[in-house]
Order: C-alpha cells, then sequence, then structure tokens
C-alpha cells in the first residue's frame, strides 16, 4: 500500500480537475445515454472536489488512483455482460479515442438496457504524470476516466488500453509495461463483457 492510500481520507491534501481528454469521452457535445448524465462538466468537478470518496483505490501504476463515489446521478453501468440472449446485439469496428491516436478494434453492444449503475469510479492521474504526458493541469490530480459498475470495485482496464500505455506517451499510452497477469484477467472480463452504446 502506498503511503497515500495509508491516509485518512480527510487528510488527503488533493484539488481536482477534469482533463480535455476526459471531458470529451464523459461529456460528449452530443449527448449519448452510455455517458455521465443529469450534470455538467463542472457540476461534476465541484462534487469531486467537495465530497470525500467512499474508498480510494490505487490504479495500475503509482501515479494513477481511483476515487470511488456512490452514484449521485442516472447513469447506467458501463459494461454489461455477454449472454446468448444479447450476443447477436455486438458490434465492432475501429476506432481512435482521440484525433492523434491510431484506430483499434473495438466491440460494444447497441439495443440493451444496462442498470443504473451504483457507484462511479474517477480514475485520476497525477500532475506529474499528466505533464509527462503533455496535459498541464492547476490541480493536484487531473480526470482521466470514470468507470460506471454495480460494485465499488474497478473493471480491469481494456486489453487493448494495457497494450497502448505500454507503446508509450507518442502513440497515447502511459509508458507503464504490460502486467501479464493483469493483462490476463483483463482478457477474461472483456472476453465476456462489452461496452454498449445508446
Amino acid at each position: 500500500m502506498s503511503p497515500l492510500s495509508s491516509l485518512p481520507l480527510a487528510l488527503l491534501p488533493m484539488s481536482i480537475i477534469l482533463t480535455d481528454f476526459a471531458r470529451t469521452r464523459l461529456f460528449p457535445r452530443t449527448t449519448r445515454r452510455n455517458t455521465i448524465q443529469d450534470i455538467t462538466p463542472e457540476q461534476f468537478e465541484r462534487h469531486l472536489n467537495a465530497v470525500s470518496p467512499l474508498r480510494v483505490l490505487d490504479g495500475y501504476a503509482p501515479f494513477c488512483k481511483l476515487h470511488v463515489h456512490r452514484n449521485w446521478t442516472s447513469t447506467r453501468c458501463l459494461a454489461v455482460p455477454i449472454t446468448e440472449h444479447n450476443r447477436h446485439l455486438l458490434r465492432s469496428g475501429y476506432e481512435a479515442r482521440s484525433s492523434d491516436e491510431l484506430p483499434v478494434l473495438v466491440r460494444w453492444f447497441e439495443g440493451v438496457e444496462p442498470p443504473v449503475a451504483e457507484y462511479l469510479i474517477v480514475i485520476l492521474y497525477s500532475r506529474e504524470q499528466l505533464l509527462k504526458e503533455g496535459t498541464p493541469i492547476t490541480a493536484d490530480w487531473g480526470v482521466v476516466g470514470c468507470m460506471y459498475t454495480a460494485e465499488p470495485e474497478e473493471m480491469p482496464m481494456a486489453p487493448i488500453t494495457m497494450m497502448r500505455n505500454a507503446l508509450g506517451v507518442a502513440e497515447g499510452g502511459s509508458g507503464v509495461a504490460v502486467d501479464r497477469a493483469a493483462y490476463q484477467r483483463s482478457v477474461a472480463f472483456w472476453d465476456s463483457h462489452a461496452n454498449w452504446r445508446g
């Protein structure tokens, strides 16, 4: 356990800001049902700075922390289990997360209705890491993503995200090498689950 995660939450000295990367994915210009609902980016940011998380989890590297918040919105779960009843609703295509990244193969559900998430798990990177990645921020931590889950636990990072991270900053990653055991856990989860779009 890192020294930071062993501190009581009330003593964690941190300010949080929404990065542009996360803003476009969590709060797109064209509203989508599979993104954060009911609030503006500014309200989301204010909540993260005003309300202590239920838990702080260590992320995949020392510069990454996960803040677990009870869902205060109508945002639905991000991942859906794949069953014989919904497998025919899976779609796939090559996409990039931004114009700077190379497209990769992704898959998703269309036409499913996941339950409302119980938790929002906010993915934070330290100011130092974001500076290395060419994203300077004025706060201590920057939001780079958010998971919408039924349990207060991290969903495994997608295998392609692990690969992109290992490629380094120039390819939209963080420069963290692939952990084989974590990669196998990720494959096991994402082989039986998929994101959805609506």
